[in-house]
């Protein structure tokens, strides 16, 4: 099974949480955000795609800021639209969630809800902390679930996305995939050069 761990780049500042995504910008194009786990299986079912989760909080500032400076990007969001099924996931929700024939309840003892930490039980297991906001990514059919926490800038995304987008991760190892990175989606905004923890 391929599970990677991406650790957080420091965050920076704080905006509007959007559970839809976007500003609100009139006529701005905005990332699909799928908030039903129910829809997510259905049009899994009828066309396999790779998930990009944004797991957030209400509380999170974090969250917010990159709702704000990263999910607005129109190259990511178009590349994002294209190749990913975009579910946002409040990681305290306190209903019941189902999930290929599981429910998952509210922990109190986490403050989670048990599918976020399904999610990122591998990570979990290896010392990472439950920390907002944490992107997982999954391959098709909800294969190698692969947390990547913190907030990112357009150029980090652009990275982890196309990584599993464009199937890289099939042809080379993340560390060398990062070296050669460059990102065409934003400018001044370098990408990490160091490989992530455990890599």
């Amino acid at each position: 099974m391929f599970v990677m761990a991406f650790w957080t780049i420091a965050p920076v500042a704080m905006a509007k949480k959007d559970p839809k995504g976007g500003t609100g910008t009139p006529g701005a194009e905005e990332i699909h955000w799928i908030t039903s786990i129910d829809e997510l299986q259905r049009k899994m079912a009828q066309q396999p795609k790779k998930v990009l989760v944004d797991m957030y909080t209400g509380w999170c500032g974090w969250c917010k800021k990159m709702d704000a400076d990263t999910y607005t990007n129109p190259a990511l969001v178009k590349y994002v639209n294209n190749n990913y099924y975009a579910v946002k996931l409040d990681a305290e929700r306190q209903d019941t969630i189902n999930f290929q024939g599981r429910s998952f309840f509210f922990a109190p003892e986490y403050r989670a809800n048990g599918f976020a930490l399904e999610l990122l039980k591998d990570y979990l297991a290896k010392g990472g902390q439950m920390s907002y906001p944490q992107t997982v990514f999954m391959l098709e059919n909800f294969q190698s679930p692969t947390p990547v926490p913190g907030y990112r800038t357009v150029a980090e995304m652009e990275m982890f996305l196309t990584y599993f987008g464009d199937n890289a991760y099939r042809r080379q190892p993340w560390d060398q995939y990062s070296k050669t990175f460059v990102s065409r989606w934003s400018k001044g905004q370098a990408a990490p050069t160091g490989a992530p923890a455990g890599h």
